[in-house]
């Protein structure tokens, strides 16, 4: 039978935007072993379609695979806010789009994280706003069809692969 770990320290060794500590475990074997876990705040990405049925996505530069990709809108849960507040208002900024914003699931985004990722679907979007970026954001907006979307899921060139598909289940798309 599998059981819990016993954690035996925990120190922060990294704390920028993101927090990485090194966490001893005990492992059933009687060893200790270090796991670098990075500590972060939950997020919200959206699954957005509008008014004709085109998937809205961003196209930006990312550094961690060093590429160009098109991404789902969404980003971090702020203090104070909650995770359709974050999911509303990615979607506008990012895009200036929005629609009936609803929730699809949550999944949890890896192994050696603590972050949950909130998945979203929003429908029958309208393009009302300009885009409000932060300074770190240089997005263009994307519009592709279910089909294309669906290859750009298979291809394993995108990030929220998760809210993707949790998205379209709850649209029975799959």
């Amino acid at each position: 039978m599998i059981k819990k770990w016993k954690e035996i320290s925990r120190k922060l060794v990294f704390d920028n935007w993101r927090k990485i500590e090194r966490v001893v475990f005990e492992m059933p074997n009687g060893k200790n072993e270090d796991f670098y876990l990075k500590n972060e705040v939950h997020s919200s990405a959206v699954l957005a379609f509008t008014k004709n049925k085109k998937i809205i996505l961003t196209e930006q530069f990312r550094p961690g695979p060093n590429e160009i990709l098109l991404e789902l809108p969404g980003g971090a849960v702020e203090k104070n806010d909650n995770p359709i507040e974050t999911a509303r208002k990615e979607l506008l900024g990012e895009t200036g789009y929005s629609g009936d914003v609803k929730f699809a699931g949550s999944y949890y985004v890896d192994g050696y994280s603590n972050r949950i990722g909130n998945a979203f679907v929003a429908l029958d979007c309208e393009k009302n706003s300009e885009q409000k970026l932060d300074e770190t954001e240089f997005i263009e907006v994307e519009l592709l069809s279910i089909d294309e979307f669906r290859e750009l899921l298979r291809s394993g060139k995108m990030t929220d692969v998760q809210v993707g598909y949790l998205g379209l289940d709850y649209l029975k798309l799959l």
